[in-house]
């Protein structure tokens, strides 16, 4: 399973941060382009996207990596 990925604000829109990395992968203009990418990411990588809201709040998660389907319990 890969790095979940990030989407947090910067000063000049949105950008995509894999967890524990020191540097952004990518940066975009808005919201929902940074979206995209990360969810790109995600999907390759097996790995969550944790969209963060303009206060620095994780607003949604969505998972791309290997769910048990059907859900235990």
């Amino acid at each position: 399973m890969g790095k979940n990925q990030h989407v947090v604000r910067r000063e000049e829109g949105w950008a995509v941060r894999g967890e524990g990395n020191t540097r952004d992968t990518s940066h975009h203009k808005s919201q929902a382009d940074a979206e995209r990418a990360a969810r790109d990411i995600a999907i390759n990588q097996k790995s969550e996207v944790l969209i963060h809201g303009e206060n620095g709040r994780i607003r949604e998660r969505n998972s791309y990596g290997n769910d048990p389907f059907p859900p235990k319990g």
